[in-house]
């Protein structure tokens, strides 16, 4: 008797997941994003191998190493076997140690921001999707009145202020309190293009033939929310995440360019940056690493998020 070969059922994911495989661009960039995360987890452990510390003004505390005018005296920064990326002009601190917990910080605000904005918009997307009537009226003029806002401007008016009210006179803004507004007011407008690309998605699937099954069957509101549209909406969440978060990440770098982002002495690429244009004629080197690694991190997602959008609708796959 012939052996029978049997082919096991293959779902969305395990297709997707296949696509994905092939694409060389995607793994190569999933590779890239997957070495900054691990950068950032192990920053300290590194730092600790490295023998260096991100706050430390090596270059005032031992001789030989800034200028009378606190540029780097070796060339190329200060580059040299001791201090791999050079040294800071001015205060002297170590750019390797200062780019590895820049990621930390990017990864921190973008990743609390994404948590947010996943949970408001598939929350609010798919309830006034399926709920439809007032509830989608009410949706859609505040999402006109946030789009129409400009978050920018809001966080350059929001930090004196909080900085006046929440702080005492003479003290520097406690770190948890900058990461906790950035991360808010990243989240409070973030929600609106995925709640609203997930209204269109779910006002289209309520329609279809197992959601009139689930209410035949005498399904509640609830049930066929979680149950039956909450499943079918994953791979859009998943798309938005991927191309949303490196947005995030050049926003609180943009704010910390113009002081209005995580302050010192928590390590930041947009300060760095901020701080290599002031010295560029005399020592571009420091503003070409922070550079260089916000582009090449900010790349990567981007390659990422569109090979996982092309892997998980096929219509666009390439």
């Amino acid at each position: 008797m012939a052996d029978v070969q049997t082919q096991e059922p293959r779902g969305p994911f395990a297709v997707a997941l296949k696509a994905f495989r092939r694409d060389r661009v995607g793994l190569a960039s999933f590779g890239v994003v997957l070495l900054f995360a691990v950068l950032a987890l192990a920053a300290p452990l590194i730092a600790g191998f490295y023998g260096k510390d991100p706050t430390e003004h090596y270059g005032q505390n031992e001789p030989g190493l800034l200028s009378a005018e606190g540029l780097p005296v070796l060339p190329n920064g200060g580059i040299s076997g001791d201090f791999w990326f050079g040294i800071e002009p001015g205060l002297g601190r170590d750019v390797f140690t200062q780019l590895l917990y820049g990621v930390r910080t990017s990864l921190t605000v973008a990743v609390a921001s994404i948590a947010l904005i996943a949970v408001l918009g598939v929350v609010l997307g798919v309830t006034v999707g399926y709920l439809s009537g007032l509830a989608d009226r009410v949706f859609t003029f505040v999402c006109n009145v946030l789009l129409a806002f400009p978050t920018l401007l809001l966080l350059l008016a929001l930090s004196p202020v909080i900085q006046t009210r929440f702080v005492p006179p003479g003290e520097n803004e406690p770190a948890w309190m900058q990461f906790t507004v950035l991360v808010l007011v990243f989240a409070a407008f973030g929600w609106v293009p995925l709640a609203m690309m997930l209204r269109t998605t779910v006002r289209s699937l309520r329609e279809r033939e197992f959601i009139d099954a689930a209410r035949a069957v005498g399904a509640s509101r609830r049930h066929v929310v979680l149950r039956e549209l909450l499943p079918n909406v994953w791979a859009p969440v998943l798309v938005h995440i991927t191309i949303a978060l490196p947005g995030i990440v050049t926003a609180e770098a943009a704010l910390s360019f113009l002081g209005v982002g995580i302050s010192e002495p928590i390590p930041d690429w947009g300060r760095m940056i901020a701080r290599g244009a002031e010295v560029f004629y005399d020592d571009p080197t420091y503003m070409f690493f922070p550079g260089v690694t916000i582009l090449v991190f900010v790349v990567a997602f981007n390659l990422l998020g569109d090979s996982v959008r092309d892997a998980l609708d096929p219509r666009t796959r390439r």
